[in-house]
C-alpha cells in the first residue's frame, strides 16, 4: 500500500492498484487489503490470483456483498460478487455505487 502513496510512483501505480476494505461475513472484522483492478466506469473487477490459497474473495460469494474501494484518492461505496469461473478462476466484479445493481 505505501508503494501507493509514494510521490515518485504513486500516480503510476494507482490505476491498477486499490485498496478493497470490508467487513468478513462469519467474524465481523473489517480487513483492507491491496488488489490489481480493471476499471470501466463504475464497473470494477478484481482478478484473484492463486485463489485456492486466499480467502477474502469468498466474502462476495452468493448475493455478494459491500466493499468499499479507495479509487481516485477518495474511498467509494460498491456492492462486490465473486464468481468461479472455468478452471478455478476467481473474478470478483463491484458495482461502485449504493445500489446492489445486476453485476
Amino acid at each position: 500500500m505505501g508503494l501507493r502513496s509514494s510521490p515518485r510512483w504513486g500516480r503510476l501505480v494507482s490505476g491498477h492498484f486499490t485498496v478493497v476494505t470490508y467487513t468478513g461475513r462469519r467474524s465481523g472484522r473489517t480487513f483492507s487489503l491491496p488488489v490489481a483492478f480493471r476499471r470501466d466506469g463504475d464497473l470494477v473487477t478484481i482478478s484473484v490470483s492463486m485463489p485456492e490459497k486466499k480467502m477474502w474473495w469468498r466474502n462476495f460469494t452468493d448475493e455478494g456483498g459491500p466493499v468499499t474501494l479507495h479509487l481516485d484518492g477518495t474511498d467509494r461505496p460498491g456492492h462486490a460478487l465473486a464468481r468461479v469461473g472455468d478452471k478455478g478462476r476467481v473474478t470478483v466484479t463491484v458495482r461502485l455505487g449504493n445500489g446492489r445493481n445486476s453485476v
